[in-house]
């Protein structure tokens, strides 16, 4: 006779699953700031977690940041997004390393040192940055 045991799995809440997307800079490159945040905006809104190869502008970051706080409210569901910046900046390089990188970087036109993860807020909890790893935390 074979006995039937209860399931130890935990319950994981909503959460059915979740997409990440990728975004090479290569794709937003050549457009300007309106249109790079509008293309952001349009992934995170599809519930999107996006990895984008290197970093927004700070002014770019400002206003991304400003039209999701304007949004919240008027789209349903919606409320903010997580973003954070992984770079390798604070680590510590000889010059030539820094001339080196400062040169890719003007010619690519961007920082592709850099690693930008934004999610959205309903699914994103939280992002840790630690040295070593990167932790997301996903709401429940």
């Amino acid at each position: 006779m074979v006995k039937k045991r209860k399931s130890n799995k935990k319950d994981l809440g909503k959460i059915k699953g979740f997409s990440i997307q990728f975004l090479p800079y290569s794709e937003i490159k050549n457009l300007d700031s309106h249109q790079r945040i509008r293309k952001i905006l349009n992934i995170v809104l599809g519930n999107y977690i996006l990895i984008l190869q290197g970093r927004l502008t700070s002014d770019e970051e400002s206003r991304l940041i400003g039209d999701t706080m304007a949004m919240i409210g008027h789209i349903k569901n919606f409320k903010g997004i997580e973003l954070a910046v992984i770079s390798s900046n604070g680590k510590k390089s000889s010059m030539i390393d820094k001339m080196k990188n400062n040169i890719v970087n003007k010619l690519s036109g961007g920082d592709l040192g850099a690693i930008t993860i934004i999610g959205p807020a309903t699914i994103v909890k939280e992002i840790k940055r630690n040295p070593k790893k990167i932790e997301l935390l996903l709401n429940k």
